[in-house]
């Protein structure tokens, strides 16, 4: 980790090079604070650097456009990980922003029809979204009580199986954009198998509802 920081992290706070995207900084800084990196002095500039590039709606973008995008949804993850105690100003009113913004859209509603894949359940999850993914950031940040999540909860709690557990959907990259396209060769990295019970995302779907009080 240490390395990596080393060497990929830049003096504005963005990891890579210049112009980075959100979705690596992000998960960058959200593995630091996961990995009890929560003092490293790369951490405050690349946070700063997440709260600088967001939109005015409140959401962020990993490519060039005034608005925001569901499917962007690192930034949010990151400040989730961060310790109450540890949040500036600007962190919690960016969260609040953001939060709202996911809200709004009850956590899947974007564009002129629903999009199939943000309906089905994945892991690893990479920087892809999905209906779990918003779940899980946004109860973590402590919005399971919001009305608008009601819709989303309901839906992942229809999704159970009879013995309490939730498939693994799909692996990544599950898309069904015309538009996008994989640069280069690809090795889908698949823990467990599409379509039978997953351990992994029936923990993180057990966690929301208990973290929403259902």
């Amino acid at each position: 980790m240490d390395l990596l920081v080393r060497r990929r992290f830049l003096p504005a706070g963005e990891l890579g090079r210049p112009g980075s995207e959100v979705c690596i900084t992000g998960n960058a800084v959200r593995m630091l604070l996961r990995f009890g990196y929560t003092k490293h002095p790369h951490l405050k500039p690349a946070i700063d650097w997440l709260v600088r590039h967001q939109k005015k709606d409140g959401g962020w973008h990993c490519f060039r456009s005034a608005t925001g995008t569901l499917d962007c949804w690192e930034a949010l993850a990151a400040f989730a990980a961060l310790p109450r105690v540890s949040r500036s100003p600007e962190v919690v009113r960016s969260i609040e922003r953001g939060a709202e913004f996911y809200l709004k859209r009850s956590l899947t509603r974007e564009g002129p029809a629903p999009y199939r894949p943000w309906f089905r359940l994945h892991y690893p999850v990479h920087y892809y979204y999905d209906l779990l993914v918003g779940l899980d950031v946004l109860t973590s940040l402590g919005y399971g009580d919001d009305r608008r999540m009601r819709r989303a909860l309901d839906r992942l709690e229809a999704m159970r199986n009879r013995d309490g557990s939730w498939n693994l959907d799909a692996h990544h990259p599950d898309s069904e954009d015309p538009n996008y396209r994989v640069r280069g060769p690809f090795y889908p990295l698949g823990l467990e198998v599409p379509g039978r019970p997953s351990r992994w995302i029936t923990t993180t779907a057990l966690s929301v509802l208990q973290r929403a009080g259902r």
